[in-house]
């Protein structure tokens, strides 16, 4: 938790406001119960009438209302502290996810990272919120008090130092028990969270092998696991709050006690002396006891700032980019030398070297698993060889800079996502500031228009996250009409086609046509049919490239492709 104090502290102005407000906080206390006893005091005792002690009772009102006051600001820059320290810790989460490749992003499960990025950052609040303003109060408020006693009273003053004690050690002894707790109860609360939002995303599958009861088991399990942490959390702040009233009350007992033998047996104390210590003792306690339960406010935090600073320490697998312009004034050339890939566990990609001449078009086929996505992605440049080069108009990919490279480069796979939204603005998303009339035209130009017509509201129909409500050929309409859009000089597929109807085949074939010649083209296919006119096809099997050429030249020279060709024939026949 090192790293949520440094945040802390580093706030100097939080900081010097939450010391500021604590002090007045501490004269505010002192003030009233001096104000109290005085009217006590001079009434009860003094025979003084209402009308003598209305200066007092204005003196208490302005203290009181004072203390209300700071009380308000100390807590509102509580809340603030927390407010910027949680936007700063999504903030950083959000930009080292944003920055990993596609080989570290899919490693994990995405409800792990929805939990870490919002429930372990919200538990982080009461850290700021309350734990470091009573950490500041209590470091000032009972000082103050204690000063003022001993002016009082010697031997009060030596019980509460006496006393004190015994509550930050049996706080300590509380921390130490619900650490572990509490850490646990963290990863309960990511397992189940992960686990619910992986079982929703998958919920079709689920229903259609029969396994969403297994599931809603598991569930179930994982969600008793997390309330079981839970109680065993909460039973100790339970029981530490029980502790800390017996302690407390012991403590003031023992005070009002010495206090009643003096002022009685012995009279060697006043009666405004006594009960300004018997008022003044349970404020001081009051503030360690708060302190007790913030203390275990914090502790609560600690199992989520383990997992924050677990995440932000995982070794950052980022691309690095360089500060060299690129600008498109024709398609590039690219090219691969000796590319090789390797998962951290699994599948590997042999070294691959091809060359695609500027404004040429490239298929890459091969059976599944023998690593054609792998090399989509590296050309592409959202995944990084392992080891070789990508190389674009005899410059290594990675010398230019990232957003020049983007620009230019679309990249349309076999599930194009679509945000929530409406259809121009998933159509836009590449390029913001496209005008009214480029976004009809790019749905037309992608066989968007017959769709349209239907709609009432046409391109500002809504559609839902991941594109709810539309056909996966309309989908794919969509992503090409992006590409329209934005008028790549670099494109690459992912087959998109494939699972499609002829109809809708026949129009994205003729619209990625169109598209292709303005652009240096990269197709991984499926169907062998649509990529014989491919300048060249590069045929990969089991991750290694095993033969390059025209679709009659591999044919007549690579069993393997010859092979696939004779397959597919048979299964369109069929």
């Amino acid at each position: 938790m090192k790293h949520l104090s440094r945040f802390a502290f580093a706030d100097r102005k939080g900081m010097t406001l939450l010391i500021l407000t604590s002090l007045l906080i501490g004269a505010s206390v002192i003030g009233q119960s001096y104000y109290f006893v005085a009217i006590v005091d001079r009434i009860f005792l003094g025979q003084q009438s209402l009308q003598d002690v209305l200066p007092l009772f204005a003196g208490l009102f302005l203290v009181l209302a004072g203390r209300t006051l700071f009380t308000w600001l100390n807590g509102k820059t509580g809340i603030r502290l927390a407010s910027r320290a949680k936007e700063h810790y999504r903030h950083r989460l959000i930009e080292k996810m944003s920055r990993q490749s596609i080989s570290t992003s899919v490693t994990g499960r995405s409800g792990q990272k929805v939990s870490v990025l919002m429930d372990s950052v919200d538990e982080l609040d009461g850290y700021f919120s309350r734990y470091i303003p009573q950490m500041i109060q209590t470091l000032i408020i009972p000082v103050m008090i204690l000063a003022v006693v001993f002016s009082a009273h010697l031997y009060s003053g030596l019980i509460m130092v006496i006393t004190a004690p015994f509550i930050p050690m049996f706080m300590a002894i509380i921390g130490v028990m619900t650490k572990k707790k509490s850490e646990d109860q963290m990863e309960k609360l990511s397992a189940f969270s992960g686990q619910f939002l992986d079982t929703l995303q998958g919920l079709v599958t689920l229903k259609l092998f029969n396994r969403s009861h297994r599931q809603q088991e598991e569930i179930e399990s994982s969600s008793l696991g997390f309330k079981t942490a839970t109680m065993e959390v909460l039973k100790v702040a339970f029981v530490s709050s029980l502790m800390l009233e017996f302690i407390s009350m012991l403590s003031i007992g023992l005070i009002a006690l010495e206090i009643a033998i003096r002022l009685v047996v012995y009279e060697s104390v006043s009666f405004f002396t006594a009960f300004f210590i018997l008022i003044l003792a349970p404020e001081f306690y009051l503030t360690l006891k708060e302190f007790g339960s913030a203390f275990h406010t914090g502790r609560g935090a600690s199992g989520a700032s383990k997992q924050l600073e677990e995440t932000l320490n995982e070794e950052d697998h980022s691309l690095v980019w360089g500060d060299q312009g690129l600008t498109y004034e024709q398609p590039p050339a690219l090219s691969l030398r000796a590319v090789q890939f390797q998962y951290e566990e699994g599948f590997a990609l042999d070294p691959v070297s091809v060359d695609i001449p500027a404004g040429s078009h490239l298929a890459v086929v091969g059976k599944s698993g023998s690593g054609k996505t792998t090399l989509l992605n590296i050309f592409s440049g959202l995944l990084a060889p392992s080891s070789g080069d990508v190389d674009v108009n005899g410059r290594p990919l990675y010398s230019y800079k990232e957003t020049d490279w983007f620009n230019g480069v679309s990249y349309i796979s076999q599930h194009p996502y679509l945000f929530s939204g409406t259809i121009a603005e998933n159509m836009a998303i590449g390029v913001p500031g496209a005008s009214r009339e480029e976004t009809a035209r790019a749905a037309e130009k992608a066989g968007l228009f017959q769709l349209l017509e239907t709609l009432e509201d046409g391109l500002d129909t809504s559609i839902g996250e991941g594109g709810r409500g539309l056909s996966g050929g309309e989908k794919q309409r969509i992503a090409l009409a992006r590409a329209f859009l934005k008028k790549p000089s670099v494109i690459l597929f992912d087959e998109p086609t494939t699972g499609l109807d002829v109809k809708t085949e026949t129009v994205l074939q003729r619209s990625i046509q169109e598209l292709s010649e303005a652009a240096t083209m990269i197709t991984v296919a499926h169907r062998l049919h649509t990529i014989q006119a491919a300048d060249q096809i590069l045929v990969l099997d089991e991750g290694r490239a095993v033969g390059t050429g025209t679709h009659e030249q591999l044919k007549a020279e690579l069993p393997l492709y010859r092979q696939m060709v004779t397959m597919q024939k048979g299964g369109e026949e069929a």
